[in-house]
């Protein structure tokens, strides 16, 4: 069966990075768009950038931490990852890894990122 294991969550400080990977499992890796989303507190789940399948050509981001993450993916290692820099407090969210599989949509079980001083 398809599963998602985010890691790499944590504690940073604000203006630090972090890089966050999701394991993928149970499906063509290389044939996936995959996608990271957030949900801040209060706040509805977002979609924070995507990646398109087998050599990633295509990326794409949200405005709001476009030129500060960069979204990756090792077709070998079936992993995505979420490069976070220059990050601010109200990057402060729960991360969650993302794919569609025939219609269905499966999610990761999500990781804490807390931005503070």
């Amino acid at each position: 069966q398809v599963q998602l294991v985010e890691s790499g969550g944590g504690l940073v400080q604000p203006g630090g990075s972090l890089r966050l990977s999701c394991a993928a499992s149970g499906f063509p890796f290389f044939r996936n768009v995959m996608s990271w989303y957030r949900q801040r507190p209060g706040k509805e789940r977002e979609r924070v950038a995507r990646i398109t399948n087998a050599g990633g050509a295509y990326r794409e981001y949200a405005d709001s931490v476009k030129g500060r993450f960069t979204i990756s993916r090792d077709n070998d290692k079936n992993t995505v990852y979420l490069q976070m820099d220059s990050v601010k407090p109200e990057d402060t969210a729960v991360y969650y890894c993302h794919t569609t599989r025939s219609g269905v949509e499966y999610w990761g079980q999500g990781t804490q990122v807390t931005v503070s001083s």
